[in-house]
């Protein structure tokens, strides 16, 4: 289970595990928490007073200090597993949905004609497709693209980086993702 990290200003940070966000809140950087309480921690007894330091941990944290991610220039990393979900497991040939293990990244413009490996040069395509195209660009194969890729945004990166959201924290991103995401639909 992890917690979503915000910036004091509501950003995105990262997702950190339940003792990591512990040593948010008994270093008092936790400035505000939203969602449900996930995880309950009890420490030791203070020897004055005998009471037992106890720290809820909540779902989302906001922390003090400065973001370190800029939402303006974040460019998120390109992963097969992110692009597959950003595409909702789709072939951009055939229309096809398919299982991870039968899927492949597939370039717009391939290598062999100068392509990169970029949000904006990759879809999703099952195996057959992929191999049917080959190296050349969907115009040169005759097999036009269903569907425009897209660099995801801040919040939809923080979607697609992890597989285990809680139902609050997923509510909390989604509230944020932009109308056009393919997420949404």
């Amino acid at each position: 289970m992890k917690v979503l990290k915000l910036s004091a200003q509501g950003l995105p940070q990262s997702w950190i595990s339940l003792e990591q966000a512990v040593i948010h809140y008994a270093t008092q950087e936790v400035r505000w928490e939203v969602g449900a309480q996930i995880a309950v921690f009890h420490g030791g007894y203070n020897a004055r007073t005998g009471e037992q330091s106890i720290i809820t941990v909540n779902s989302i944290i906001g922390t003090k200090g400065v973001p370190n991610i800029s939402p303006f220039s974040l460019r998120p990393g390109l992963t097969n597993a992110k692009l597959f979900t950003r595409d909702r497991n789709l072939c951009a040939y055939c229309g096809g949905q398919f299982h991870d293990d039968d899927l492949t990244r597939e370039h717009i413009i391939p290598f062999a004609q100068n392509g990169v490996d970029k949000w904006m040069n990759v879809v999703t395509a099952c195996r057959p497709c992929n191999h049917r195209k080959s190296h050349r660009t969907p115009e040169q194969a005759k097999m036009p693209l269903l569907y425009a890729p897209y660099v995801p945004s801040l919040w939809e990166d923080f979607i697609l980086r992890n597989r285990r959201i809680l139902a609050d924290q997923m509510e909390f991103l989604m509230a944020h993702v932009p109308r056009s995401s393919r997420l949404l639909v």
